[in-house]
């Protein structure tokens, strides 16, 4: 443990990976909603320059395309999953759009992220298309799956979750 967490405050890493910058917009979200419930958090776009090892917790997202998660995100897990003392971990992606939204939730599958990072939970959060900052090849799928323009995010959804990560990191402190 850090010497943060031994004074109550857990050190946590909100980091993701977004392609046009939702999904680094939800990372932030979070990270001020757990840095608002008392502790020490960090918040960075995910990369292979990331020391994790100082870390308390970590929130990992990652945009979903085609079903799968951005290359730094998976590198990252992958390298939380390589730590020899792993902080806690929570995943998140973001994707589906519209109401109800497409694709299903249930197609983003990071079974194998879950194991890799001992992840406490995944949660799949809407998220937002924006045409004009799309490629062509980017537009005519969107276009091919009938997937609305939008932003689609529930940030009240979002808050909750970051709220309830900041209460277990509370509740684990109160445990040591």
């Amino acid at each position: 443990m850090t010497e943060n967490r031994e004074s109550g405050r857990a050190r946590v890493l909100v980091a993701a990976s977004s392609k046009h910058g939702s999904t680094e917009e939800i990372a932030h979200r979070i990270a001020d909603t757990i840095a608002a419930e008392g502790h020490d958090v960090t918040s960075t776009v995910a990369g292979p320059d990331i020391a994790i090892d100082h870390f308390d917790a970590i929130v990992l997202g990652s945009a979903v395309y085609a079903g799968k998660w951005m290359t730094d995100a998976i590198d990252l897990a992958e390298r939380i999953g390589r730590e020899p003392d792993p902080p806690q971990v929570w995943l998140f992606s973001s994707g589906p759009v519209g109401d109800p939204p497409k694709p299903e939730p249930e197609t983003v599958d990071v079974t194998e992220l879950v194991e890799v990072t001992s992840a406490r939970e995944h949660r799949v959060f809407s998220g937002k298309i924006d045409k004009s900052k799309l490629g062509f090849a980017e537009r005519a799928i969107i276009v091919a799956v009938r997937a609305p323009e939008g932003d689609f995010r529930r940030w009240d959804e979002i808050e909750t979750w970051s709220r309830s990560i900041a209460a277990n990191l509370h509740r684990e402190e109160a445990v040591t």
